[in-house]
């Protein structure tokens, strides 16, 4: 095989996607420009006349703030109702607020606290301590939190001298790094710990306000999210996190003095299930709670209360209540109930409700004024109007101010809308594109699904020394030439467009060498308008959709059962799928056609059928291990999703967990039960080893760590330090023990057992009996099939001309190879089935059956894609080993199919963000880690199905009909034997342009996925659903391609080793003067052979008779046995 010309090909197409997406993702998610400025209580904001500045003028309403954050604190969590006799555990959990709300009116208000997505903790707290919108892209950094440069309420706190004093969630202190006055950060990223961080605060918040080292508290409680997560919000363990923060508020309320103001509030909601990060409105809404001991609020109805305050809005508003300057960017309102009506100075806050938003309309007209001068990116149409409000407000406010009245109520409700205007305004312009690298990730992504095409069409010549050398040399040189453009022009280096320009020109310089070089009737429309690549299209095409987007799982099972069903069908039009009439004897043998046994038809028919109903049962199944999106309404997300620890019900865990033992024990059982039929377990080898040991022993493994986290925590308390270690050590020991078997599978993939025989001494000396030891592992069955190649041998000596007179000595060696006619699938069959446990392991116990699915669902698209070959290897004239498009097609929708059937959807609050903590539950010191095995985990059956792709090539040899594969005549020439996969070492220049040609088809198949939702993106940018469906899409495509890519090359890679160990194995075995060497493959009844010398007609047919009476055979060995000539 040639290695090097394989790769390059397909390393070099990798790469071109890859700069094809970074390109478009650069110029589709672009991350808002920041304004680094900040306020201070010296600015004089325009227009105005004061001296001092505008803010910090009055005596601040309040000296000390208590801000308590409880995390995915619920909008649903906080609503009481004394009528509801049989509550959920959310419900009714904290009757404080509703108390504190009835008895004091004046003095507490609950609101609705509305987030913008996303939803998750960095960026909320980004947002209610700037003011400031993040944006999509921002959700990214969510795990690795890079310090907060624009100006916040942290900042301006510490600027006037408060002293800022934290605790809890340790986002803060890398958000807010050397800002606090004292901090107390606890570790955040372990989802499955409820208490720590809980428990840190209360042994601190409370002495803390009874001293007086404060001014403001922030205290940030995790356990009612982690609780989410772990459980979902309908459980036991929700009920006594609600209960505890209840007691937190209480004890809080009663430690508060007169001059202090108390903020409970929530950063964000949860969906059902306990996750969140999307725009829905369960993950947005949160609670806001006010209070003070002091009266706050005006009497009940003496204005209009908001239904939902923004989290921009609590920014100014803690700001002028604090006396301090509003954040530079906040964009947010000031919460009118907390200030008063009238502007009398003796009022309970220093700034009526005119003057304070007076102050926070001057505040975002500077922020808009400046960042328009700055970014360009508000449309002049919108910037217009608004300068234009903003100016009629301005001479409205100044003319009361000068006559000595109050301003009008029209003048406060211009001045909301102001706030509400520009806020709006700047939500849809920080979503601005850069049209130039959209369009140029577009047309490197469409070039290289072209590139893609192209090279599976003319893989024999790609493979040729020194064909991609100039386009890959052009792209190096153009990218060099526009990275020097850029420094002698504009004095900085853009990388994404030297990628671009390298890119694009060794793509059309490709193209342009293939045009010459390849045929003209390659690219008929009939060649490529198959029904396959059909599907792909609708597939693709349903891509533009949200609502096939939305319901993607369905679509995509209903596209592989069709394509699945339509092989058959074909098969059937071209009369395949049933025996043809005897051939017409009266014509010469060179005319007849060449047909297949009626037996083989009818078997190999059986099988497809059979398959493709395992295959149908499979789909079904898997349907019923979905997960469901916001957008589905009624839809409930399978019960198999929840780890067995949020089952309630003993008996159903119980069932629960035995279907998964028994469903991971049936996957260990087929793959042994597959090596063990096919003779790859009989040598001694290290893979062997990881076959028979590595593989039950992961298994019994992953059924006690399964066992160990099912278990409540309330059970055992007395055995709680033993349980906290099996969950460290198992999970580990198992990841260990399953590395090492992957580890000795690459070092040594070689599955085959090498038998050598004792040489024949003369024509009339019999051939000795064969004599193996127990320890060999090989049956009796096995040494019946292995006389078969002695009496071959007998045959040959007699028939040959010029045979070994009596007394010479036959020194030519004959050698048996069991398991070499599935020597490439058989390492890379277990390699998947070792990967497979270790991705199960990232996943909840309840995911086995669908892991079981996945593997049944794998072998019935291989077995329809071999009885297909087989059926029209007679009627297809092709000399090569290619894999039709609908194999691979139905191969990749089948990875699609079952990233859904595993419980995962394009969405991120669907990102199962427990597989960071399997084996380490007291969480990471870095995010490396922890992102690797979420990446595992969200794209488990991309990975399977990538590295399994060669196993398309392989199938139809392993399953290979003898005579499939022959000379299409009938008369005149031999009849060859199936030699399975070796075949594929008669020609390596056909093998290597076979791997070639599957994996260019499997990457366009996937990059034609990624192009479709990039266009889905691009043209729909200024869709309603952008943001809610296809830029998440876009996301988990990119991202899928990219890990697909990776992991298909790991598995070629992986080929090309098993390749080095077999001319490795033959050098060994097959000395110069060699002139026969036998393969055996354990426990099947054909004898596979390569010959290299002809033999003569004669013994082919005799060779024949004797495979075809078992009768014949058996009398045969008892000749041998008896000393009797058997020829």
């Amino acid at each position: 095989m040639r290695r090097l010309p394989v790769l390059l090909p397909l390393i070099w197409v990798c790469s071109v996607f890859y700069v094809g997406i970074f390109l478009f993702v650069g110029g589709f998610l672009l991350v808002r420009l920041e304004v680094n400025r900040t306020s201070t209580c010296a600015d004089i904001l325009s227009p105005g006349a004061q001296v001092k500045g505008d803010f910090c003028l009055s005596e601040p309403r309040f000296r000390r703030a208590v801000v308590l954050i409880i995390d995915a604190l619920k909008a649903d969590f906080t609503r009481y109702d004394p009528e509801n006799t049989a509550p959920k555990p959310f419900e009714n959990k904290l009757p404080v607020l509703d108390e504190m709300g009835s008895l004091h009116p004046s003095h507490a208000r609950l609101y609705t606290f509305r987030a913008d997505p996303p939803t998750t903790t960095m960026q909320r707290i980004k947002g209610f301590t700037t003011g400031s919108l993040p944006t999509f892209i921002d959700v990214g950094n969510n795990f690795a939190s890079n310090a907060i440069l624009e100006d916040n309420l942290v900042h301006q706190l510490g600027q006037v001298g408060k002293r800022v004093v934290f605790m809890g969630d340790d986002t803060w202190v890398s958000l807010f790094p050397k800002k606090f006055h004292r901090s107390l950060p606890f570790p955040s990223f372990n989802v499955k710990d409820l208490h720590t961080v809980d428990n840190g605060i209360l042994q601190n918040i409370y002495p803390t306000m009874e001293g007086d080292d404060w001014d403001v508290l922030i205290a940030h409680f995790l356990g009612v999210d982690h609780c989410g997560h772990r459980f979902g919000p309908d459980h036991p363990a929700m009920a006594e996190k609600l209960s505890q923060m209840d007691g937190v508020i209480r004890s809080v309320i009663k430690r508060l003095k007169n001059d202090t103001l108390l903020v409970v509030m929530g950063d964000h909601g949860m969906t059902d299930t306990g996750d969140h990060g999307g725009e829905s409105q369960k993950e947005t809404d949160a609670a806001l709670f006010l209070y003070s001991s002091s009266p706050l609020f005006s009497a009940p109805g003496s204005q209009m209360e908001p239904e939902v305050v923004p989290q921009t809005d609590l920014v100014p508003t803690l700001a002028l209540l604090l006396g301090v300057p509003i954040p530079y960017s906040s964009v947010g309102q000031v919460l009118l109930p907390l200030f008063p009506q009238n502007g009398s100075r003796s009022a309970p806050t220093g700034l009526s409700q005119a003057e304070a938003l007076w102050i926070n309309v001057k505040q975002v007209n500077r922020f808009l004024e400046t960042y328009s001068n700055m970014a360009k990116d508000i449309p002049p149409d919108s910037l217009s109007l608004l300068r234009a409000d903003f100016s009629n407000i301005s001479s409205q406010y100044l003319v009361a101010v000068q006559e000595g009245r109050l301003p009008s109520p029209d003048l406060v409700v211009s001045m909301q809308n102001y706030l509400t205007s520009v806020r709006e305004t700047c939500r849809a312009s920080w979503a601005r594109f850069n049209p130039f690298k959209m369009a140029a990730g577009l047309l490197i992504l469409g070039l290289a699904c072209l590139l893609c095409c192209v090279i599976s069409e003319l893989s024999h010549l790609v493979i040729q020394e020194g064909f991609l050398k100039l386009p890959i040399f052009s792209g190096l040189v153009v990218g060099m030439a526009v990275a020097g453009v850029q420094l002698f022009s504009q004095g900085y280096l853009e990388l994404s467009w030297c990628l671009a320009g390298a890119a694009l020109s060794s793509e059309v310089l490709f193209l342009w060498k293939t045009r010459r070089v390849s045929p003209k009737d390659r690219w008929c429309p009939a060649r490529l308008l198959t029904p396959a690549l059909l599907v792909l299209f609708l597939r693709c095409a349903s891509l533009l959709s949200d609502s096939y987007v939305i319901y993607e799982g369905h679509v995509v099972t209903f596209l592989l059962l069709t394509l699945s069903v339509y092989i058959p069908l074909r098969l059937n039009w071209d009369g395949l799928l049933v025996p043809l009439p005897p051939p017409d004897t009266q014509k010469p043998p060179m005319q007849r056609q060449a047909t297949l046994p009626s037996s083989v038809v009818r078997r190999e028919t059986t099988v497809l059928l059979v398959w493709l109903g395992v295959l149908v049962g499979s789909l079904y199944v898997s349907l019923s291990f979905h997960n469901c999106r916001e957008e589905q309404g009624s839809c409930q997300p399978s019960p198999f999703l929840s780890p067995l620890s949020r089952v309630q019900d003993s008996q159903l865990r119980n069932l629960h967990y035995v279907l998964s033992v028994a469903s991971l024990a049936t996957w260990v059982y087929l793959l042994h039960r597959w090596l063990r039929h096919y003779g790859n377990l009989n040598c001694s080898t290290v893979s062997v080893f990881s076959a028979c040991f590595i593989l039950p022993l992961a298994c019994v493994g992953m059924g006690l760590h399964w066992a160990v986290s099912a278990t409540p925590e309330d059970t055992f308390r007395n055995l709680s330090e033993l349980i906290g270690l099996a969950h460290v050590f198992l999970p580990r020991a198992i990841f260990c023990v399953l590395g090492l078997g992957l580890l000795l599978l690459w070092v040594d993939p070689m599955t085959v057992f090498i038998k050598s025989r004792t040489p024949v001494n003369s024509r009339g000396t019999s051939l000795p009996r064969p004599r193996y030891r127990a320890s060999t592992g090989i049956s009796p069955q096995a040494e019946l099939h292995h006389l078969i190649p002695q009496l071959y041998q007998r045959i040959r000596h007699s028939l040959e001309d010029g045979g070994v007179e009596a007394g010479e000595v036959d020194d030519r060696p004959a050698v048996e190879a069991y398991g070499l006619g599935t020597v490439f699938s058989a390492p890379l069959l277990l390699f998947c089935g070792l990967l497979g446990l270790v991705l199960l392991l990232l996943h909840p116990e309840g995911m086995a059956l669908a892991f079981l699915l996945l593997l049944l669902e794998a072998g019935a698209v291989l077995h329809i894609h071999a009885c297909s070959t087989n059926l029209s290897s007679l009627s297809i004239h092709s000399s090569g080993y290619s894999v039709p498009w609908a194999s691979v097609v139905s191969w990749s929708l089948a990875a699609a199919q079952f990233f859904h059937a595993t419980g995962h959807l394009p969405t991120f609050p669907s990102i199962q963000w427990g597989a960071a903590f399997v084996g380490f539950p007291q969480g990471h010191t870095g995010t490396v880690l922890p992102a690797s095995l979420v990446i595992l985990n969200t794209f488990s059956s991309h990975i399977l199905f990538a590295v399994g792709c060669p196993l398309l090539l392989f199938w139809p040899l392993v399953c290979e009909v003898r005579g499939t594969r022959s000379a299409r005549s009938v008369g005149g020439e031999e009849s060859e034997d199936a030699v399975m996969e070796m075949r594929l070492r008669e020609s390596p220049q056909k093998f290597s342009s076979a791997l070639l040609q599957l994996t260019a088809r499997y990457l366009f198949v996937n990059g034609a996925q990624v192009l479709a939702s990039v266009c889905a993106a691009a043209i729909l940018r200024r869709h309603l659903m952008v943001w809610k469906v296809f830029a998440p899409k876009l996301m988990f495509e990119a991202s899928g391609f990219i890990v697909s890519s990776v992991f298909v090359m790991l598995g070629l890679i992986m080929v090309m080793r098993v390749d080095i160990a077999v001319g490795r194995l033959f050098k060994k075995l097959l000395p110069q003067n060699s002139r026969l060497f036998k393969l055996r493959n354990r426990n099947k009844p054909h004898i596979s052979a390569i010959r290299l010398q002809a033999t003569p007609q004669v013994l082919a047919e005799m060779w024949q008779q004797l495979l075809s009476s078992r009768l014949v055979l058996m009398r045969l060995w008892h000749r041998a046995k008896s000393g009797v000539d058997t020829v």
